[in-house]
This record gives structure tokens, C-alpha cells and sequence, in this order.
């Protein structure tokens, strides 16, 4: 919902006035139309428009030509009864149009379709299930136990998603994917535009429960963890995900035997920022280099900028996120192994079950 575009005047803006009205207990929720409250306030001046207040219809906003105008609707109509408005008693203060929202310094442009992300390997379907579809998978886990993390709630199904070690443990299984998700997982592969999805075979099931503000650190889905495509459905509420890119990170598959776990510094400024804007229903799929050489993240907002337009988070947001759980696959990495001036870059290879790294020939303990 775009926020409101009217606020309260205070000291700081110069002046306790305004041409500008709100107006409570008034509204098409109470049998009032806009066009009847403006006729109404319109023997005080000329009225330039009336707006709603908020989403409750029973508040508006009565914008005046003149400052004078306002004043004396005010002086007359605040705390008395109106026989013109069906007898309603009205309350009236001030009122000034909110300052613009001026996106901070590390805003970043956020897109609404994958083709305008430009991100290879990401693709985004919108309305992937229906209404009543999205109203019975949350009845559905709503009906079984949640886990509480720090600031979220979870539930895994297929395997249990370790966060301490970012792995799964695949010989602890818990069990098939629930049937609530079979539709799901069925449309799942009929995916377009993308090679492999039909055989997925998708295992592993974390569903999260994210309240208002609460987002998600910026991080890549361990490799060797799951395999190469992760769905995730957003359900109950939209937000923003980001996508970062840091220097020299390339990914390229390599056939070893080995496992690699490689994250790059997510303190590093540095980096390529696009984002894009995950409505309700809508299935985004993260496969090769969107999933390999991006970190996501979804900020810690309650509003979201998008566009023009100040989205606010809903009362929830629940992603069914959806993978495979991976084979011994590897991945070598092209990047910096020194500060980026130098220009001295290094493939490394990590090997998790000796601990060694191999940079050129040479290694070192971990």
C-alpha cells in the first residue's frame, strides 16, 4: 500500500498552519463520499481535492486553495457536530504534505521483472499460484510446529538446513515432501526458460515466516549444500531482494571430487547492486551465475521503495524455498586473493576434508 502523502505540521516546519485539513470520522467507511465532503467544505473556500487519509475510509485529507480557508473550516467544524455530514462530529487539525522520501545515499534501483534485473541464470514468474492456492499452504503450515530463530520462524522438510554449519546432514532425512506441496513441486517442472528443471528431483523443503522489518544477510546458498537451482515462492506479503556482486567473483562448474565452500567477503564495498521486487505469489529461480557468483538479501525495511511508489512490508511474509540436496560437486572461483589495486588474482580451490587451500602450486592450513 502507498503510504500517505500527508503529515502533521510541527515546529520544524515553520509553521503550526496549513491550507491543508485532516479530517477524522468522516468517509466512504461511514457513508460519506469525497464528493459530499468537499461540497461540505466548500462554503469555506475553494477546495482543490479530498483524499483519503489512510486505509480505514473513515479519515481524509480536504486540501484548500487558501490557508485562510482551511482556518475557518476549522474554527467551525472541529469538535461540533455537522448536520451537513449526517450529524457526525468531527475532529480537524492541520495538516501538510509529507516531505518526499528521499532514497539514502546506498539506495539501489529496484526492478520489477528479471528481464529488467538482467541477472544470468534468474528468472521470476508472477501469480505462480492463485489465491486460494497460497491461502491453503499457509493453512497448512500454520498447522504444523514452527522453529523460532532469532528473528524468524522455520520449518524443513526433506532434510533439515543446519545454520550453524550452512550444510545439511544427508543422512538424516526427514522424511518426503509434504503432499500440500505436490501441486507446487508439479508446476515446478514446467518452469520456462531454463535447461535441467524436469529432473530436478527437488528434496528439501525450509519454509520461513519473516515478520515487518525483518530481512535476510547477504549470502550464497552453500554449494556443495544443494544443487544448482533454488526456487523460492513468496507468500502472505512482498519485499525487496537485493543482489551483490563482488569483485572478480566468477563461477565456473569443475567436475572434482571435492567439496568447496567459498563465500565471498561481504565486507567488501565494492561490489555490483542490482535488486528486484518480489510480489505475493510470485516464484523467483536462482540458477547458475545469479546462484553461484550473487549473494541475495532481503533489507531490514518495513517500507520498501519501489519506484515511485513507498511499499509497505505486510503483517508477514513466508517464502517456501525449494532445492536439491547436492552431490559432490565442486566449484573454483576466480578472485582476488589481495587488495584489487595489486591486480593479483589466484584460482583456489578449497578441499574442506584436509583443510588445505592450493593457490597456484603453493597451500596453507586453514
Amino acid at each position: 500500500m502507498e503510504l500517505p502523502r500527508f503529515t502533521r505540521p510541527n515546529q520544524h516546519n515553520g509553521s503550526s498552519s496549513s491550507p491543508i485539513l485532516y479530517v477524522a470520522n468522516c468517509g466512504p467507511a461511514v457513508g460519506i463520499s469525497h464528493p459530499t465532503i468537499a461540497a461540505v467544505f466548500a462554503h469555506f473556500g475553494h477546495v482543490k481535492g479530498v483524499h483519503a487519509a489512510d486505509d480505514t475510509g473513515a479519515r481524509v485529507i480536504v486540501c484548500f486553495s487558501e490557508e485562510s480557508s482551511a482556518q475557518a473550516a476549522l474554527e467551525t467544524l472541529h469538535g461540533r457536530p455537522c448536520p451537513l455530514l449526517g450529524g457526525r462530529t468531527l475532529h480537524i487539525r492541520y495538516s501538510i504534505i509529507r516531505p518526499s522520501i528521499s532514497q539514502p545515499n546506498d539506495s539501489v534501483s529496484v526492478s520489477l521483472s528479471a528481464s529488467e534485473l538482467d541477472i544470468p541464470g534468474l528468472f521470476l514468474l508472477h501469480d505462480f499460484v492463485n489465491a486460494k492456492e497460497e491461502e491453503d499452504l499457509l493453512r497448512e503450515v500454520d498447522a504444523r510446529p514452527w522453529n523460532n530463530l532469532a528473528k524468524r520462524r522455520v520449518q524443513h522438510y526433506g532434510y533439515e538446513f543446519c545454520y550453524q554449519t550452512r550444510n545439511v546432514n544427508t543422512k538424516h532425512q526427514l522424511g518426503e515432501l509434504p503432499p500440500f506441496v505436490s501441486h507446487v513441486v508439479d508446476r515446478i517442472s514446467l518452469f520456462p526458460n531454463t535447461e535441467d528443471v524436469a529432473d530436478a528431483s527437488l528434496d528439501q523443503l525450509t519454509v520461513n515466516e519473516y515478520p515487518p522489518g525483518v530481512g535476510l544477510s547477504p549470502h550464497i546458498d552453500t554449494h556443495s549444500a544443494f544443487e544448482g537451482l533454488i526456487f523460492s515462492l513468496s507468500l502472505a506479503g512482498p519485499c525487496i531482494m537485493e543482489f551483490r556482486r563482488y569483485p572478480e567473483g566468477a563461477w565456473h562448474e569443475f567436475p572434482l571430487s571435492i567439496d568447496l565452500k567459498m563465500e565471498n567477503s561481504v565486507n567488501d564495498s565494492n561490489y555490483l547492486r542490482k535488486a528486484i521486487y518480489l510480489p505475493p505469489r510470485s516464484m523467483l529461480l536462482l540458477s547458475g551465475e545469479a546462484r553461484y557468483a550473487w549473494h541475495h538479501y532481503i533489507p531490514h525495511h518495513k517500507i520498501d521503495m519501489v519506484k515511485d511508489s513507498s511499499i509497505r512490508r505486510a503483517p508477514r511474509r513466508v517464502s517456501f524455498t525449494f532445492r536439491k540436496v547436492g552431490r559432490d560437486n565442486a566449484y573454483v572461483l576466480s578472485i582476488p586473493l589481495v587488495p584489487v589495486e595489486l591486480t593479483l588474482h589466484a584460482f583456489i580451490i578449497i578441499d574442506v576434508k584436509t583443510a588445505v587451500i592450493s593457490t597456484h602450486g603453493n597451500s596453507e592450513i586453514l
